[in-house]
C-alpha cells in the first residue's frame, strides 16, 4: 500500500516541491523564494546528499533494501520539523541559532517546574529581533493542572514567572507574547 506523505517546511513550501526542483535551483533558474529561503536551503542541502548517497547505492552491486528511500525522506522530514531557528545575542562575533523546538523543550521544563501543573504542548513563534540580537518570540503554552489544585490563579502566576524567566536568562529572548491554555486536569499519580 502506498502512503504518500508530503511534509510542508516551515516557510509553506512543500518538500516535494523543493525535491523536484532541485536541478532546475542549481542551473540558475530559481525564483527569489528559493535564493533567499534558509528553510528551503537547508531542506535542499539535505536532498541532495540525499540524492548523492542513493547514486552510490544504485552504483553498488548489492540491491538496496526496498523500504531504505521511505526511511531516508522519514529522516529528512524529521530532520525539518525541528522548525525555524532563532537569533540568540552573543558577545563574540559571529551568530548563535536554536530551533524553536529546543526553545519550547526549555519552556515546558520551566513550566513542569512550577509544581501543580503538567506542560504539554509549547509553540514558539518568532516576531522579529530585538536591540541586541535576540528573537523576539510568542509563546503558546498548554497545561494540565492537578487534580488538586486549588489555588489555579497562583500557580498560573508561577509558570508565567518560571517561562518568562526560562526565556530570558537561559536561552536569551525576549518574550513578547505568553499564552498560558489550561486543557486539561491530572489526578496525582496518573
Amino acid at each position: 500500500m502506498a502512503v504518500n506523505q508530503s511534509y510542508e517546511l516551515p516557510c509553506g513550501r512543500d518538500l516535494d516541491v523543493v525535491w523536484d526542483r532541485l536541478d532546475e535551483v542549481r542551473s540558475g533558474h530559481a525564483d527569489e523564494h528559493e535564493l533567499t529561503c534558509p528553510n528551503c536551503r537547508t531542506a535542499r542541502e539535505s536532498l541532495l546528499a540525499l540524492r548523492e548517497a542513493t547514486r552510490e547505492l544504485v552504483d553498488e552491486p548489492e540491491p538496496a533494501p526496498p523500504d531504505l528511500v521511505g526511511r531516508i525522506m522519514s529522516a529528512v522530514r524529521a530532520e525539518v520539523r525541528r522548525g525555524q531557528v532563532l537569533s540568540l545575542p552573543t558577545p563574540e562575533p559571529g551568530g548563535i541559532e536554536v530551533s524553536e523546538q529546543a526553545v519550547a523543550v526549555i519552556l515546558r521544563y520551566a513550566a513542569d517546574s512550577a509544581g501543580g501543573v503538567r506542560a504539554r504542548r509549547c509553540r514558539v513563534r518568532r516576531e522579529g529581533v530585538d536591540a541586541d540580537g535576540a528573537s523576539i518570540v510568542e509563546v503558546e503554552l498548554t497545561l494540565a493542572v492537578g487534580l488538586g489544585n486549588t489555588d489555579g490563579g497562583e500557580t498560573l502566576a508561577r509558570v508565567r514567572e518560571r517561562v518568562a524567566a526560562a526565556a530570558a536568562a537561559r536561552v536569551g529572548l525576549s518574550l513578547a507574547k505568553l499564552d498560558l491554555l489550561v486543557e486539561d486536569v491530572y489526578e496525582d499519580g496518573a
